[in-house]
């Protein structure tokens, strides 16, 4: 029960860090409304659970210690954000009227949560950060697999209460967000993000 109760609280923390996922799920919310921002939310913890479930299996593992799948999986993520990002500072907006803000520019349901799964299981640093980070709440005696994935399921259910909250916030702040100056701001805030961490992806080195 100490195991985790300490890892409830230490990837509740984990999870209330603001970064590339948070941003994701904000921008489509915003941009493409509730059910969208959902979908997003749900790629991107489906993409959690299978890191946790690789690592339960050991298939983390062997892509840590495999210097050409990493780096393999390194690049094709990056490159993933870094056309994402672009693609987003680049969106064309000119002097729109607020009515016209959202046209043109909406995911649906389905490509929200394709892109959140995407992003996530193109990144080998989550798998490497379940590895390290999950072996050490769960105790001797315990059947290691099974207790891998309830902690894995632990961290799903924790990051999708956190964005449940924030696409809820994000609705009551909607008349706002919607704006055609503030849909700008989001898109280049948001494509500076993804960029940004595919720059840090790239830059990385294994182990």
């Amino acid at each position: 029960m100490l195991s985790l109760t300490s890892f409830v609280l230490a990837a509740g923390v984990f999870t209330l860090v603001p970064g590339l996922d948070t941003a994701f799920v904000l921008r489509s919310t915003t941009i493409s409304g509730t059910r969208t921002g959902f979908c997003a939310a749900l790629g991107i913890t489906l993409g959690l659970f299978v890191w946790g479930a690789s690592a339960a299996f050991g298939l983390t593992a062997l892509l840590a210690a495999s210097k050409l799948g990493f780096t393999i999986v390194k690049w094709a993520g990056a490159i993933y954000l870094f056309s994402v990002g672009i693609r987003l500072l680049l969106q064309p907006r000119g002097k729109a009227t607020p009515g016209d803000a959202l046209r043109g520019v909406t995911l649906s349901g389905w490509q929200s949560f394709r892109q959140g799964l995407t992003t996530n299981l193109l990144n080998p640093k989550v798998g490497i950060f379940f590895i390290t980070f999950l072996p050490q709440f769960i105790p001797h005696g315990v059947n290691f697999v099974a207790f891998s994935l309830l902690l894995a399921g632990i961290q799903v259910l924790l990051t999708l209460s956190w964005f449940t909250l924030l696409i809820l916030m994000t609705v009551k702040l909607g008349a706002f967000l919607s704006r055609p100056a503030t849909v700008r701001i989001l898109d280049r805030a948001t494509g500076g993000i993804f960029m940004a961490f595919g720059l840090r992806l790239a830059l990385e080195r294994q182990g």
